[in-house]
């Protein structure tokens, strides 16, 4: 038996892991792809908010903090597929075999939340799946459909429109959730019409998009786009954890100032217990430091962890 088995290795995991190992516990992560590191692959811009290390992207810290795991010779299983988690009895059931430990650290990360649209899945399955920072040259001149209210998607918008492209951001609201200064960016663009108050409820294409369907004051519309970008915000990674821990209403794992949910010794760390407001590197870090350090007074303490 482990004393700590960790699921998940994006930020919050692999400093989970690094603590535990650092505290002499014995500990195992888990992590579904065939490499660590969680969602800092698909971060293409900068990384200047990570006090001490300034990245050109997300895969140069995902590289710095998978050579800072191995260098340490903590214990991390890659490919590893999780079919269940008993809480309880703290229990992860994998394709590579039952993991049981005296505790857990549930950091299952999110993902992008999406439409839920027709022509959505068909548009994934095609890899139609853009990063404006990364892919913005591939629309310079073209047009292109942002969808959301959010800084990610105004953002987006913003640098799409920078290279060239003809963007419409949609938003079924008239209030943004975006930062002001994104918000008036986008408003004096020339290159970006604004949709608020529609829907989208369609994806259309032939081979590849060509555009959407919309509703607007109860009017249908087409908007062409080669490019659609779906930046609606994210879920969190919960489907192994409903009717097991007390989830919030937007699906988040709910959690104590340590990290601790409402099993004993069952903790969770980053995007599955953290709103997208508080959501960054820095904070997975801390909480999954957080966690490594509770359990391992428990468990060094009289009696141990129960």
């Amino acid at each position: 038996m482990y004393d700590v088995v960790v699921a998940g290795g994006g930020p919050a995991g692999l400093s989970a892991l690094l603590w535990s190992h650092r505290l002499g516990l014995r500990a195992v992560l888990l992590e579904r792809s065939e490499q660590l590191g969680g969602q800092l692959s698909r971060i293409h811009n900068p990384i200047i908010d990570y006090l001490g290390i300034w990245a050109q992207n997300g895969q140069e810290l995902q590289k710095r903090f998978i050579e800072h795991i191995d260098h340490s010779g903590a214990d991390y299983r890659c490919g590893v597929d999780i079919s269940s988690i008993d809480p309880d009895q703290k229990k992860i059931i994998t394709n590579q075999g039952e993991f049981a430990a005296k505790a857990l650290i549930l950091a299952l990360g999110a993902e992008d939340r999406r439409l839920g649209v027709p022509g959505e899945a068909e548009m994934i399955a095609r890899r139609e799946i853009y990063s404006a920072s990364r892919d913005r040259a591939k629309f310079a001149g073209k047009k292109v459909a942002v969808v959301g209210g959010g800084d990610r998607a105004l953002e987006g918008a913003l640098l799409l429109a920078e290279e060239g492209a003809q963007v419409t951001l949609i938003h079924r609201s008239d209030q943004f959730r975006a930062r002001s200064e994104f918000l008036q960016a986008v408003r004096e663009h020339p290159r970006i019409e604004m949709m608020t108050g529609t829907v989208v409820e369609r994806i259309s294409s032939d081979e590849r998009v060509k555009g959407l369907v919309v509703v607007q004051e109860g009017s249908q519309r087409e908007i062409p786009a080669e490019a659609v970008f779906v930046r609606i915000g994210v879920q969190p990674n919960n489907r192994l954890l409903e009717g097991k821990l007390n989830l919030t209403e937007g699906g988040f794992v709910e959690t104590d100032r340590y990290g601790e949910t409402d099993i004993r010794d069952v903790f969770a760390a980053g995007d599955i217990c953290t709103s997208p407001i508080f959501s960054s590197v820095a904070v997975s870090v801390a909480q999954g430091t957080q966690a490594a350090r509770m359990i391992s007074y428990r468990i060094n303490a009289k009696g141990g962890a129960k």
